[in-house]
């Protein structure tokens, strides 16, 4: 079982004329509504993929009942949910600029449980977006952990990222990310690296890069027509996490995340797209070859 945690969100992704600067406007071109959440997404993305997930998640009186609800109930996404009946769900404002450029505005709502309810110790785990006091206590008490800060990032200090980065198995971040964390922890990048037994740094529509002892493997991304980039990076957590717990190489499951991000960045949305086991394999076989084998399972 792989648990989650983090947002359950609603989004609303914008594709704007420009991203405008302090006191400014740009015009709205695009508007989706869709399933959303980095947490969820992620499990979402598994659940496709064939694996047995727990979202320990947060959210608001709009939730129960709703087409979101229900979408994961058939999917067999085990709910493991902290309710404010009083709250909103958490929504996320995405805005996406001509040149792939986005800004986000995330409104908590009922997240903001996270800082008052109690942590569980989970023996396989990935930290999402979240509290940072919340994955400061997962981190500290699970067995296998991976962490990435994202959007949230601004809410750590240097003390959280100290207890984390001595706790995780596994730092995933984009470059920017990369850059915030050093910046915070008054280190460079290589020092960061070097804090955690595996890093994976995402690059977009350039791939990804696995740093793992003291090697570094550059994953080409699949090239495909993009249509919104929101949720790649979700998408190749669930891939990078369905195939690691399910038993292959870092560098496998590192492919095989590439691969399903690709089908999330053809459509708008960051669960529209997402495959079933079956189709990734396909799309994997037409960028690298024969599908990988794989060791004993991990968890």
């Amino acid at each position: 079982m792989i648990s989650v945690v983090g947002h359950t969100a609603v989004d609303h992704i914008c594709k704007v004329s420009h991203l405008p600067g302090p006191n400014a406007s740009a015009s709205i071109l695009e508007r989706t509504i869709a399933f959303g959440g980095g947490a969820a997404n992620i499990a979402v993305g598994i659940a496709l993929l064939g694996g047995r997930v727990s979202l320990i998640s947060a959210v608001g009186g709009d939730f129960a009942g709703s087409a979101y609800d229900s979408r994961m109930k058939e999917l067999g996404i085990d709910q493991r949910f902290f309710i404010a009946p009083e709250k909103h769900t958490a929504t996320a404002f995405m805005f996406t600029g001509p040149e792939g450029d986005q800004m986000t505005y995330f409104e908590w709502g009922a997240s903001y449980l996270f800082e008052t309810e109690k942590a569980p110790s989970l023996p396989f785990v990935h930290m999402a977006t979240a509290d940072p006091g919340f994955n400061v206590q997962v981190a500290k008490q699970s067995g296998f952990a991976s962490f990435d800060p994202g959007q949230d990032l601004h809410r750590y200090t240097a003390d959280h990222l100290n207890t984390i980065l001595d706790s995780i198995d596994l730092l995933i971040a984009n470059h920017h990310e990369y850059a915030g964390m050093c910046k915070t922890l008054g280190i460079d990048r290589d020092e960061l690296i070097s804090r955690v037994p595996m890093a994976i740094e995402t690059r977009s529509g350039d791939g990804a890069v696995l740093y793992t002892l003291g090697k570094e493997h550059f994953i080409p991304a699949v090239p495909v027509p993009c249509v919104d980039p929101t949720g790649a990076g979700d998408a190749f957590r669930a891939g990078f996490l369905t195939a690691y717990a399910a038993g292959y190489s870092s560098e496998d499951a590192c492919r095989i995340g590439v691969v399903t991000a690709s089908f999330v960045v053809e459509t708008c949305g960051c669960q529209t797209g997402l495959p079933n086991w079956q189709t990734m394999v396909r799309r994997y076989g037409e960028k690298f070859g024969p599908f990988p084998s794989h060791g004993p399972k991990r968890a």
